[in-house]
């Protein structure tokens, strides 16, 4: 399950580089036109100061869509004074009236748009989506005015010419290099006219990938499979059934609809017994976004791959992904190609095996007019490969669905198996306002009783919701500005009909795990600054602990604990326990290949020369593929190139990568753990103490080698997918 959190780079001033999470803006258009006169900015605004609630929480009772433009605009106009005075200081540039005085700029800024970036990620309206064009570039202008200002560079290189002789502790040492590489990577060696150019491009980019948010958010809702057919909809549960109905009365539409996940397989495609339905809806998600008009994304895809190759080129790279990749622990496109090929033998064969599995079942029904006869394609995937788990594990996901009511796996998994490993306790909070009434709230308490944050968690389904699952921040951690983590989880699960429980499939549970790993990195972050705390790390080391505490799903002490009957309270019954560990590492080879054929075609978009034309997307795709030898008809990649949020407006571009990456790591990890005992507060405190608090503070490879004992190989990964042996036919 992705996460969206740190997926952009981290700005200077504590946190991300907003303008990539911005909406959609028709730069030419509203730099020309301008935007309606905003209410005046003052103390009225709730933006104006810190919030007063516990852990600063925003006031959302308070905050109208109309108080962010203001504040945004304020907060911009803040930070420009606060840095123009850090570098026209006419005192030496020094570690505290320079590098600290950087960390502290922005507060307001910061303030608005973690709130901001919330909202319109989770919740947004047509209101909110203006703002954001008006916004976009106007963020992006700011960043550029810090990075590439020849004063503050300046002053940050004097200090950092300096750095060994100033007696920092590790973090400031580490802040200082941190932050003179990042103003370097931005461009701030360029001369005057490269940098008035780089600032064009980089205000067109963000134009883009707020266009292409909004697009694709339009055209995913628009292209749900609806119909008014019951028989088409065969093979789905009454419950499924009912929430199908509901998603069409809340848009008031007749008969039953199936909303679009993110990915390019959807989950009705394992029930829906109609090969015909489930062609509709497979080719209703391939398409979502190349239907032309509006909300075709094609034409941003390709203008924003050839946008970022000549910025490359100006920044004296010879393809995005070269300059990019230089702060990420895979340091260049060759590394994280190497770690990619390296996979694809084992994944390609174990598909193949699965495939032929799933063609011989239906092979065994060619009496049958309706399901027998014809060739494996996509859409019959998850349909018949549920067939062969039934067949081959005797499981069925309609069995297991209720052990796993929503609630319960929150709190007697997710935070049970946190409570064990960590010593931390939640208690829930009706006295917190939140921006929309699904949204729970929990205070977290450390292992010695003190508050440690505040947890937000909202995990239905919307249509004003960007797809997929994210962690992020309402507060950032950091001891400089006494300030305590607020974090949240965002996630697209299927809200059930009214007085109905919400029972989760085994990824779901999986996918709370995993964004709650990410919240965990958040909570206990214990950093002075801002810039190096929590999350604030690199894509491809970021998923590492939220894809570790995944494991602790299917751990047999918290499985116990969680997997129960709604209605009964039982535990799973042994036989079925025994069942799906049995079939845990089923249809793995066709996972990792969509996830492969993903993560090539990131690199292949950002691997493109600046000579390189505008690329048509519909060869793009599968020439990249076969490149790679990862075009396997009945193997769609993850996501196609038109609907590939994470690279085109999220921050993955050339970093999709960092997914498989980090699950090296993670299975290390968690090898390394049933080596020492499993589930212990001793691991768990030495695990927090050595990696979930410490942020980016010190060189990545080197935290993580030293909390390891060594460096990490892909034997594990290969272990738990269930691949081992596997490519050496």
């Amino acid at each position: 399950m992705e996460s969206w959190q740190s997926a952009t780079r981290m700005s200077i001033f504590g946190h991300r580089s907003w303008w990539v999470l911005l909406g959609s803006c028709a730069f030419a258009s509203c730099l020309a036109q301008g935007q309606a006169a905003s209410p005046a900015f003052g103390p009225s605004n709730p933006f104006n100061a810190p919030s007063t609630l516990p852990f600063h929480a925003p006031p959302f009772n308070r905050i109208h869509d109309s108080d962010y433009q203001p504040a945004i605009d304020a907060g911009i106009a803040q930070q420009t004074m606060e840095v123009n005075a850090i570098a026209n200081n006419a005192a030496p540039p020094s570690f505290e009236n320079t590098v600290v005085a950087l960390e502290k700029t922005g507060q307001m800024l910061n303030r608005v748009m973690e709130v901001f970036n919330c909202v319109t990620s989770a919740n947004t309206d047509p209101a909110l989506q203006k703002v954001q064009d008006y916004e976009a570039p106007r963020l992006a202008a700011a960043q550029d005015e810090i990075y590439l200002n020849a004063k503050l560079f300046a002053r940050m290189k004097a200090v950092y010419e300096k750095r060994a002789s100033l007696g920092l502790d590790p973090e400031s040492l580490r802040l200082v290099e941190y932050d003179y590489k990042e103003f370097v990577h931005a461009g701030a060696n360029l001369s005057d006219a490269d940098k008035a150019k780089l600032k064009k491009m980089n205000q067109e980019e963000s134009t883009l990938e707020n266009a292409f948010t909004t697009k694709l958010l339009a055209a995913t809702k628009a292209g749900a499979y609806a119909t008014t057919n019951q028989a088409a909809l065969a093979g789905l549960s009454p419950a499924q059934m009912a929430e199908a109905g509901l998603a069409a009365r809340e848009r008031k539409e007749q008969g039953w609809v199936l909303p679009l996940q993110n990915t390019t397989q959807q989950p009705d495609l394992t029930f829906l017994s109609d090969r015909a339905t489930r062609q509709a809806l497979f080719e209703d998600s391939w398409n979502r976004a190349e239907r032309g008009g509006a909300d075709d994304t094609r034409g941003t895809v390709t203008r924003l791959a050839q946008l970022r190759a000549q910025k490359a080129a100006l920044l004296g790279y010879p393809n995005y992904a070269a300059w990019d990749l230089t702060d990420q622990m895979a340091k260049t496109p060759a590394a994280a190609e190497h770690f990619l090929d390296a996979l694809v033998p084992a994944a390609t064969a174990k598909a193949g095996d699965e495939a032929r599995e799933i063609q011989a079942l239906i092979n065994k029904e060619q009496g049958d007019r309706q399901h027998g006869g014809f060739k494996l394609e996509p859409w019959d995937w998850e349909f018949y490969s549920e067939q062969v788990r039934k067949a081959k594990y005797d499981l069925d996901e309609n069995q297991i669905k209720p052990y796993f009511e929503l609630n319960n796996v929150l709190e007697n998994g997710v935070f049970y198996a946190a409570h064990e490993l960590y010593g931390i306790t939640f208690k829930e909070r009706h006295d917190l306002p939140v921006y929309q009434p699904d949204v729970r709230v929990f205070e977290v308490y450390d292992a010695d009783g003190k508050p440690l944050a505040l947890f937000y968690c909202d995990y239905f389904k919307r249509d004003n919701k960007n797809g997929g699952a994210w962690m992020d921040n309402l507060v950032t951690q950091s001891k400089l500005l006494d300030r305590m983590p607020v974090v949240y989880n965002v996630a697209n699960f299927q809200k059930p009909a009214p007085g109905q429980p919400a029972l989760l499939s085994f990824d779901d549970v999986t996918a709370m795990f995993h964004e709650f790993g990410h919240a965990l990195n958040g909570m206990f972050a214990n950093t002075d600054y801002p810039s190096l705390s929590g999350t604030q790390t690199p894509r491809d080391f970021v998923e590492f602990p939220s894809q570790f505490n995944e494991h602790w799903a299917s751990f047999p002490q918290v499985f116990e604990h969680y997997a129960r009957n709604y209605k009964s309270g039982a535990p799973m019954p042994a036989e079925l326990v025994a069942k799906i560990k049995k079939a845990a590492t089923f249809n793995q080879g066709y996972m990792l290949t969509e996830l492969l054929a993903a993560a090539e075609l990131d690199m292949q978009w950002h691997t493109l020369p600046a000579t390189a034309p505008l690329e048509n997307p519909d060869v793009f795709g599968p020439e990249a593929l076969r490149r790679t030898h990862l075009f396997i008809s009945y193997v769609p990649p993850r996501y196609r190139s038109s609907y590939f949020l994470h690279i085109w407006a999220l921050g993955y571009q050339a970093g999709y990568y960092a997914y498989l990456w980090t699950e090296m790591l993670d299975d290390n990890a968690f090898q390394w753990f049933e080596n020492h005992g499993g589930l212990t507060r001793a691991n768990g405190d030495r695990f927090r103490r050595m990696v979930l608090a410490r942020g980016n503070t010190e060189e990545l490879e080197k935290m993580y080698e030293a909390w390891l004992g060594g460096k990490p190989t892909i034997a594990p990964m290969l272990k738990f997918r269930g691949l081992a042996g596997e490519g050496t036919k």
